[in-house]
Order: C-alpha cells, then sequence, then structure tokens
C-alpha cells in the first residue's frame, strides 16, 4: 500500500526586510525584484506628481537600475530601503529642475498645467486639489531646490524627518531647517489663503 501524499506545509516565516532582500541579491540578484514589487508604485507616484507620468516611468525605471548596481553601498543595518530609493529618485528628479520649474509656473500663470492631470487620480486628494492652486504652484517654484525636495518629501513621500535624511544624507537638523524655511516661504506666498498653507506647508 502506497504511502497518502505529503504536502509541504505553508511557510510561516516572516517577510524578508528590504535590507535581507538587498544583501541576499548580492548572490541572487533576481531577488531584487521584490523590492520593485514593494516599492515601484509609491516612487512612480511620487515622480508623477512632481513631473508627470511620462517622465515618472523613465524616473522609476533609473531609480530601480540605480539602486541595483549601487546596492552593494546599501547600509543593511536599515531594515527599509524606501529612503534610500527616495533619496535616488530625488536626486535623478534634480536633473529635471527646469521641466518642474517650468510646469509650476505655468500652473501659477494659467491654472493648467499637464503634471496637474497627474496628481488627479491620487489618494491624497486634499494635497492634490490645493496644488492645483496656481499661488501654491508659484511658491513652490521660487523654493530653492533644496528646500522643494525636503517639503515634498515630507507632504507627498510621506517619509519622517529621519527617513528625509536619510534619503537626502543630511543632518535631520538640517531637515528640520530646510523644512521650517519652506513653510514660511509657503505661508508668506499664501497669506492670503491660510488653509493651503496649514494643509500643504504643515504636514509632517
Amino acid at each position: 500500500m502506497n504511502d497518502p501524499p505529503t504536502h509541504d506545509a505553508p511557510s510561516s516565516d516572516p517577510p524578508m526586510s528590504d535590507a535581507a532582500i538587498i544583501d541576499e541579491s548580492r548572490e541572487r540578484p533576481e531577488i531584487f525584484a521584490q523590492l520593485y514589487d514593494r516599492h515601484a508604485a509609491d516612487i512612480h507616484r511620487y515622480a508623477a506628481r512632481r513631473l508627470g507620468d511620462t517622465v515618472a516611468d523613465d524616473i522609476t525605471a533609473e531609480t530601480y537600475l540605480v539602486a541595483f548596481r549601487t546596492r552593494a553601498r546599501f547600509d543593511t543595518d536599515r531594515s527599509s530601503a524606501r529612503p534610500w530609493l527616495y533619496g535616488i529618485a530625488a536626486n535623478l528628479i534634480g536633473r529635471h529642475r527646469r521641466s518642474e520649474l517650468r510646469a509650476l509656473r505655468a500652473l501659477a500663470r494659467t491654472g493648467v498645467d499637464p503634471v496637474a492631470e497627474s496628481w488627479s487620480d491620487q489618494v491624497d486628494t486634499r494635497v492634490t486639489a490645493q496644488a492645483a492652486h496656481g499661488p501654491l504652484a508659484a511658491a513652490l517654484a521660487a523654493l530653492p531646490a533644496r528646500d522643494r525636495h525636503v517639503l515634498l518629501l515630507v507632504a507627498w513621500a510621506e517619509l519622517s524627518y529621519q527617513e528625509v535624511a536619510e534619503a537626502l544624507s543630511i543632518p535631520v537638523g538640517t531637515v528640520r531647517s530646510r523644512l521650517n524655511r519652506a513653510r514660511r516661504k509657503v505661508r508668506a506666498a499664501l497669506g492670503v489663503n491660510p488653509m493651503v498653507a496649514h494643509d500643504v506647508a504643515e504636514v509632517s
């Protein structure tokens, strides 16, 4: 009489941390795809808010290409790769600074901009709706790039101060000072529209 077939029990192992995936990918490169599955949608959403869907496709793909090529330098003491990936994306977005400024200035001037269309399907409708206000677009365009990065990583990527510090390789104190400066400038620019200033500039 044959023994009944046996079935492997479902694995009860917890999912691997980002750091473990990156570490393992040094020997098994194919496992790096799990990092894409976890975070690519968020990276794309953030890039689309800043530069539009078309450019966001390229930013997301290049972010992961850079991440894969430089994964040996990732600090595996940090369990999450989100700040690292956002930092790479922010650096790539910075190369499109002129495009971002043109879009923000067009929105400020006319109230119509292609980037605004990519915001319309986001869950964060509060920020989406307020971003369509010309004065806010003008205020964002007027910020130095380093301050705009900090403000939008907090407001749109919803990173903590510590995560922004990791993403941009700057001290937490610098994050706070840049964020406070950006908030002051946005409040000043939107002085006649305090509700917009509150909901966008105060996100933390």
